[in-house]
Formats: C-alpha cells, structure tokens, sequence
C-alpha cells in the first residue's frame, strides 16, 4: 500500500535535500514542482534546484492542482516528491480570491491523498515558530500552512522534522 511521507522544516533546515534522499531510493521518480517563476530571482532558484536534481527525477509542475498529476504519472512510478506545500499554499492565495476557494482547493488535494498512486514525499515549512506576522496577509498565509501541515501530517505514514540539517523523527 502506498504511504505518504511528510518533511518540515523551517527556510533552509535541510528538508529538500532530505526528501531528495529518501526518493532517490526508488527506481523510478517524479519531481512534482509547485513553484511559478514569478521573477528572475525564482526563475534562477527554479534552473538551481533541476540542475541539483539532474536527470534522476522526471519534472513535472504543477503550481494549483497538483493531484491532477497524479492521475498522469508515468507507467511504474514509484515516489512522486512534491516540493512543496508552502510554495503552493502561495499560489493558492495568488490564484483564489476567497478562503473558501483555497479551502476546497485543499480539500481536493487531501482527497487525492486519501487513495495515493504510489509513495508521496511531501515538503512544507514550518512557518509557525516565529514571530506573529505584522500584517493580515502575512497571518493568513502562515495560518494556512499551519492547516496544510497539521493535516497532511496527520495523515502521513512517516513525519520527519528537519532542524540545521538534521532529521528528527516525528512518527
């Protein structure tokens, strides 16, 4: 049966390159790619991250309906890695206008979760440890990740917490 794995971490906790670890051990793989290429700064961090994933992942993107990819993998896949659920999260608010939208829209994906066509890795930031953000957009976003993150990670197999490059194991 297969199993949903959830990485978290804070901005450069390592939580990328740990879920690239755990994926690389499957014999076929699919990036499942969130970001948009908003500006040339993400244009650049998007070309850094294919290049460091090289020709090991068959990219796919997919920056609002992710569980529509998973309907179109390919034939034996075996990981399917989405990076990552705050990225999204962000397209989500960019995208729909009203909370209930972005409600359904991660509805839809959890659904989707429910009945998994292979191993997922999913990667999210932990955006609750810091600071209350000091304007209303800003809440809503880290509201909303912290939503995401305490759903899916009740609903994963595996939870692992990635602190200055070190996993802990959270079930």
């Amino acid at each position: 049966m297969p199993k949903i794995i959830y990485v978290t971490g804070g901005a450069r906790s390592g939580k990328s390159s740990f879920a690239l670890r755990i994926a690389e051990c499957y014999p076929k793989r699919v990036f499942l790619a969130t970001a948009e290429p908003f500006d040339e700064e993400m244009e650049r961090r998007i070309a850094r991250h294919r290049e460091e994933r090289s020709d090991m992942f068959q990219t796919m993107e997919e920056p609002v309906y992710p569980e529509r990819i998973f309907m179109q993998l390919p034939e034996g896949t075996g990981v399917v890695l989405l990076d990552c659920l705050t990225v999204w999260t962000g397209n989500l608010m960019h995208h729909f206008g009203t909370s209930e939208q972005i409600e359904r829209r991660i509805d839809a994906f959890l659904e989707a979760l429910a009945a998994p066509p292979c191993d997922i890795v999913l990667v999210s930031n932990e955006t609750g440890m810091g600071i209350v953000p000091e304007n209303a957009m800003a809440r809503q976003f880290r509201d909303i990740v912290g939503i995401i993150n305490q759903k899916v990670a009740s609903i994963a197999d595996e939870a692992y917490f990635l602190c200055s490059g070190i996993p802990l194991k959270l079930k």
